[in-house]
């Protein structure tokens, strides 16, 4: 699970990353945390540090402009909270809108989290012709939506506020 936000040295959000990747980062003094768990330590023979939520790269990095976020199965079920798209209930497959059978693609605009009981029952079918429609709509998140959304629920609340305004405006 990646539930460590990694923020670029100018506070520009960069990507999330395990727990562990972050522990390293920090200890050799790579980034410095700049959000941590209040009630959570890492401990061991020589170390006790605050489990870090949020921390800054040292140096800056220059990252490539990225417009779009990259398309994947697991950002499908993220996007869409884990939520099947036609029923309602937990999602644990991803149903594509128009089927690959008849041309459709992995994209954001054509995919959606499913149930499998209902991805099955839609078999290769559209929405229309299965008589299934759709609960909600499928968009196209902005890389920095893709990015907070893969923080898990409890670690994108406990945000401090001036990233979740940086954030909105990306």
């Amino acid at each position: 699970m990646r539930d460590t936000l990694v923020l670029n040295a100018s506070f520009e959000p960069l990507s999330t990353v395990t727990l562990n990747r972050a522990v390293v980062l920090v200890l050799q003094d790579k980034a410095v945390v700049e959000q941590a768990h209040p009630e959570l330590r890492m401990r061991g023979a020589a170390l006790d540090m605050p489990v870090p939520r949020v921390i800054r790269l040292c140096r800056y990095v220059r990252v490539p402009f990225r417009r779009r976020a990259p398309w994947s199965r697991r950002g499908v079920l993220v996007r869409d909270q884990h939520r099947c798209a036609y029923c309602g209930r937990r999602a644990t497959t991803v149903d594509h809108v128009v089927p690959r059978s008849q041309g459709g693609q992995d994209t954001w605009l054509n995919t959606v989290a499913s149930c499998a009981e209902d991805n099955h029952r839609k078999a290769d079918r559209t929405p229309e012709q299965a008589g299934m429609p759709l609960l909600i709509q499928p968009f196209e998140p902005t890389p920095a939506d893709a990015m907070l959304a893969s923080l898990a629920t409890a670690d994108r609340a406990a945000l401090p506020e001036w990233l979740g305004e940086q954030m909105a405006a990306a």
